[in-house]
């Protein structure tokens, strides 16, 4: 109870007084290096969430600062609001979910997805405050929980061999195995029905340095991990950079200058307008695929917040005896004031990392370490002018290898019992298969709702689960 009344705004003796040092069994020194610890592991987002939103037109520089600030806003409010080490910045998957989902899927523009990145955040804040997001997340059965960040694992996987160059992706659910030749311009929208492209797979050449690039920059970063280097994607994505500079894959540029620090190209460029149809025949059909895009949003981000919020928790200690995880909700309206925040920057939606786990086992157990956490992500907003220096071969290993950390969920799926099996199958198939994360998310409440139905199960349904698996069946009827 002292906890809650001293967070809420008495005046501590001393400042530091304020993240209760002495009685979480800590100090300032453990946590500062704590913090250390766990941005070293996490600073790589710095440079792959810009190198995955410029491929809807973003401008990448404004793109990285937009991160920082994310990053920057998410940590601070984490470890002022709780008091807790959970670091906070613009996460994987959800950008993904933005770029191919909401932009080279749903046709909005970037400024039109970060609108919908910005209500999303207005939902989150609402939801948080009301109590009705943890109540969502209990709707919803622990298979579909588990199979989410599966499947956004591989689909970050599909994304990080495209970049790579070892395989080539098709604009849509085909897939183009080792094209020797793109079949079109990243980040263009094509007619799927007049113009897509051919179901072949082709072997083609690696006639490109950037792909040996790729796979030398996995191998060292495999390496690094099993070998517990804390900052091993970090060190990674420096040491390929550095290479392609020697080979002379990437170039110098001619002067550095920090008047160059511009965020006005992502700066307040929502557009709202795109949302809702003029025309009043697709009025319906646009409200339909905002609620769907949002829905799908908030249930990445909040099993993804949730997931990661009681595995570092309870790596810390920080669980009660009653299973509960006191000042929960602080942490969560964080990420949702980052998340809005965020938006009006220029990136995606900000959320709880994993990597806080690593600050967390070099003895951060306040919220002084994350404070630590915030500030070096403001300070790298002064790497932007070296931006250009990370090539996409440097940052497609760390989505390879995130995808590999992700896959790690399937172990808690009963696959031994079909009724968990199917729906969660579902779910972490579609979403590489089918392009689009949404689709295994819907595809997966539908069918796990409609086998329950069939078996006269109805008890164990949600009335919240039921409500979503009927949006995402009139969206498909609608298709």
């Amino acid at each position: 109870m002292h906890v809650s009344i001293h967070l809420l705004g008495t005046r501590p003796n001393k400042p530091m007084d304020f993240f209760q040092i002495q009685e979480n069994d800590t100090s300032v020194r453990k946590e500062v290096i704590a913090g250390l610890t766990t941005f070293s592991t996490m600073a790589y987002i710095v440079f792959v969430n810009p190198a995955i939103l410029s491929k809807t037109g973003i401008d990448f520089e404004s793109a990285m600062i937009a991160t920082c600030l994310a990053a920057a806003t998410g940590s601070l409010l984490s470890g002022l609001l709780s008091n807790y080490p959970f670091a906070q910045a613009p996460g994987m998957g959800l950008n993904a979910f933005f770029v191919y989902t909401v932009v080279f899927q749903a046709g909005y523009s970037w400024q039109g997805g970060l609108a919908i990145v910005f209500i999303s955040g207005i939902v989150f804040i609402l939801l948080t405050v009301s109590g009705l997001r943890a109540a969502i997340a209990n709707a919803f059965p622990p298979c579909i929980l588990h199979a989410i960040p599966a499947g956004i694992g591989l689909f970050i996987t599909l994304i990080g061999l495209n970049n790579a160059g070892i395989i080539d992706i098709n604009q849509g659910p085909i897939i183009d195995i080792l094209l020797s030749e793109p079949t079109y311009e990243p980040g263009q929208l094509i007619d799927k029905v007049n113009t897509a492209p051919p179901q072949v797979l082709q072997f083609g050449d690696f006639s490109q340095p950037t792909t040996y690039l790729a796979i030398l920059g996995f191998l060292i970063m495999s390496v690094l991990m099993i070998r517990q280097i804390k900052a091993a994607i970090l060190l990674t994505i420096a040491t390929i950079s550095i290479i392609s500079l020697v080979l002379g894959v990437t170039q110098l540029p001619s002067e550095v200058t920090y008047s160059s620090l511009d965020l006005s190209p992502t700066f307040l460029q929502l557009d709202f307008g795109q949302l809702f149809p003029s025309d009043n025949t697709s009025l319906f059909r646009g409200i339909l695929d905002l609620c769907t895009i949002i829905v799908a949003f908030t249930m990445v981000d909040l099993f993804d917040t949730l997931g990661t919020l009681y595995g570092t928790a309870d790596k810390g200690g920080f669980i009660n005896k009653d299973g509960k995880l006191p000042r929960m909700n602080r942490a969560l309206l964080a990420d949702a004031i980052a998340t809005t925040f965020g938006a009006l920057m220029g990136t995606s939606t900000t959320t709880t990392y994993i990597e806080s786990g690593a600050g967390i086992a070099a003895g951060g157990r306040t919220g002084l370490t994350v404070v630590v956490v915030g500030i070096l992500f403001l300070l790298c907003i002064f790497l932007a002018p070296l931006a250009g220096l990370i090539p996409t071969a440097a940052t497609a290993p760390a989505l390879v290898m995130v995808g590999v950390l992700m896959l790690g969920a399937v172990k808690k799926i009963n696959f031994s019992d079909l009724e968990e099996a199917i729906p969660a199958f579902l779910v972490i198939v579609l979403m590489p298969f089918t392009y689009s994360i949404a689709n295994g998310i819907g595809t997966g409440i539908i069918v796990y709702t409609l086998i329950k139905v069939v078996k006269l199960d109805l008890r164990s349904l949600n009335p919240i689960l039921v409500i979503i698996a009927v949006l995402f069946i009139i969206k498909y009827i609608l298709l």
